[in-house]
């Protein structure tokens, strides 16, 4: 039987974060939480997960700020945003510093899975609801 890959989750609601469990528990080990952005690079740290999922507005540091530093730091390659944040020039910035997916909160629970599955697979993943942004 093969383990499953371990993500670890980072969001500012605690509503979100059980959403989020709830949705990736069956086919995803959900290592940690974290509720801002220092404590989410910390629990990367500790916990050197496959997957990272972080929201973008969070105390201290941006999801996409900590984001960044652990694709640059080589902590985990495979980071994917979860937002409520649709504005192109955030998206944009967020895949040009190495983050592979971006995934809006309102279709995450038919688009979060499938967003996780496609980034470890070495994929970008982009909602369907972000038609107008431009694809790498």
């Amino acid at each position: 039987m093969q383990t499953p890959p371990s993500v670890v989750l980072a969001d500012d609601h605690p509503d979100v974060l059980e959403e989020a469990r709830a949705l990736l528990e069956p086919e995803f080990h959900v290592v940690s939480s974290a509720a801002e952005g220092n404590a989410l690079l910390r629990a990367v740290v500790e916990w050197k997960p496959d997957i990272v999922v972080t929201d973008v507005q969070m105390p201290g540091r941006s999801g996409i700020e900590v984001g960044r530093e652990i694709v640059q730091r080589g902590l985990c390659g495979a980071v994917v945003v979860l937002s409520l944040y649709s504005d192109p020039q955030l998206i944009q910035s967020a895949l040009d510093g190495g983050i592979r997916g971006y995934v809006l909160k309102h279709d995450a629970g038919e688009e979060l899975v499938p967003a996780l599955r496609a980034v470890l697979a070495g994929e970008r993943y982009l909602s369907r609801g972000l038609a107008g942004t431009r694809r790498p």
